[in-house]
């Protein structure tokens, strides 16, 4: 559906820009919190100080005020969105909340968030040492922030974010939280192994924390608190990144240096979608959202989530998506370096616009053509023969078929590596769709096998795909070429 821009006037939901000249008693604005270090605010979790993640879903004496009601009181005019609740899906846990629309809401509403910008004040400082990521700066920030508990300006929304507790729409926490039980959930999956090396990325972070702090007294010294390693436990400082993460949102129309932002209204109060096309876009110091769809009240309020595979979206927000066109595998595969022709062949490589190590991404719905983009750069570390080595040199384009039975050594190396992908899993995909019926099913199992389950119907697409073209060759009864330098596939 066409996107169309309306002028902010009575049907704008969010907020319209903040005067300059009202910082100090309203929200920073995105240009405010960039350049007036008298307002640097964190905007993670919570409201005790032991941790970023709330731990317990015991009841606690919060303020009458909710978030939207903070954000009123300072300076968010009347708008036509209301935080509405969801039941979470573990009973000891508070329900999430999420933005809905108040009233019916027409397509191409221009809309304006007042927001905060994570911490900016010294980061190139912190980030020129290759030892701490944006997010991580942001992390630690936000958890001396909130050791000042109710003291802090951003004390509504880190008790909001709180209460979300890292949980997406789905109301599942990012797998960077999950126990090693239940990261058996994701068995089979390259992703377990990415989550683990993210943890341990993360790990990394947390023991340059100290030097961060050191190095940058200037962004910390309104804290007196102890050395950040004494202060926060490494699950705590795991648990914030994960927070962060799950609300930080890449803004558009800004320099790299302020990409980054926390939006009170925004993420994960607002659902993401990988099908639409409403953004959130830095406008004038503020955060404007277009909505690309009609919205009846009470409809969750949706912006897209960017071209992520739903690996992405599953170790960052904690769901996955069903109709994601962005969802892909990926396959890498090799030149063997041992080979004598190995220099001609990364040449010939190199002319088609591959590497010596190749990166084939397999999108959902694309994979009869990845498995044809894969198959002449598998040809090529199949050649031993130095003549037909020099006839692919003096040939333009993709490698062509040089024998059959050197396409059906090719073919069968593709079959064998489809299968082994396929019998890594401990489940089938019937039983994964089977499993999918129970109601009661795991949460956290749910959307693992979600997951699972799409990147096995890809595997299984692209070994039909090779099977097809194996029963396109002319004659089946050929065995497979020898093949002393095959490429290597994983």
């Amino acid at each position: 559906m066409e996107l169309s821009r309306l002028s902010l006037s009575e049907n704008h939901f969010f907020s319209t820009p903040i005067p300059r000249s009202s910082i100090s008693h309203r929200l920073p604005t995105l240009l405010s919190l960039c350049t007036n270090s008298r307002r640097r605010r964190g905007l993670c979790s919570a409201s005790n100080s032991d941790t970023l993640v709330a731990a317990t879903g015991k009841k606690r004496n919060e303020d009458d005020n909710d978030l939207k009601t903070w954000m009123h009181k300072n300076g968010l005019p009347p708008c036509k969105v209301v935080l509405k609740d969801k039941p979470s899906l573990d009973d000891s846990h508070k329900p999430i909340h999420y933005v809905a629309a108040s009233e019916d809401l027409q397509v191409g509403l221009s809309t304006a968030a007042n927001m905060g910008l994570g911490p900016v004040q010294n980061k190139a400082e912190l980030l020129t040492t290759n030892k701490f990521s944006e997010l991580a700066c942001l992390a630690l920030y936000l958890m001396y922030e909130k050791k000042q508990g109710k003291k802090s300006f951003w004390y509504p929304y880190i008790r909001e974010l709180d209460r979300q507790r890292g949980r997406g729409q789905l109301a599942v926490e990012s797998p960077l939280l999950w126990s090693e039980s239940e990261l058996e959930y994701l068995a089979g999956s390259p992703l377990k192994d990415e989550i683990l090396k993210r943890i341990e990325g993360i790990r990394k972070e947390y023991n340059e924390l100290d030097t961060v702090w050191f190095m940058s007294g200037s962004l910390f010294q309104q804290y007196p608190y102890d050395l950040p390693t004494e202060a926060f436990p490494f699950e705590i400082f795991k648990q914030a990144f994960a927070a962060v993460q799950s609300c930080v949102v890449h803004l558009q129309n800004v320099s790299l240096a302020r990409r980054f932002a926390l939006v009170p209204l925004g993420p994960p109060l607002l659902s993401y979608c990988s099908n639409c096309k409403a953004m959130l876009s830095a406008v004038d110091g503020a955060v404007e959202l277009v909505v690309d769809r009609p919205y009846k009240a009470g409809d969750p309020i949706v912006v897209w989530c960017g071209p992520q595979p739903n690996t992405k979206l599953l170790t960052n927000y904690g769901f996955v998506d069903e109709d994601n066109s962005n969802d892909r595998l990926i396959v890498e595969a090799a030149l063997s370096t041992e080979d004598p022709q190995y220099q001609d062949k990364r040449m010939v490589a190199q002319r088609n616009g591959k590497l010596s190590i190749q990166t084939f991404y397999v999108y959902a719905g694309k994979e009869r053509e990845a498995v044809s983009d894969m198959i002449p750069y598998l040809r090529l570390g199949y050649v031993t023969d130095p003549s037909e080595m020099q006839s692919v040199i003096s040939s333009q384009g993709p490698v062509c078929p040089m024998s059959p039975c050197m396409e059906r050594a090719v073919l069968d190396q593709l079959a064998d590596y489809f299968n082994t992908r396929l019998a890594a899993y401990p489940t089938t995909l019937a039983e994964d769709e089977s499993m999918l019926t129970d109601g009661s099913l795991n949460p956290k199992r749910r959307v693992a096998t979600q997951l699972v389950r799409l990147e096995k119907k890809m595997l299984h697409a692209c070994l039909q795909a090779t099977t097809d073209f194996i029963n396109q060759l002319p004659d089946h009864s050929v065995s497979p070429c020898p093949a002393p330098y095959a490429p290597s596939i994983k």
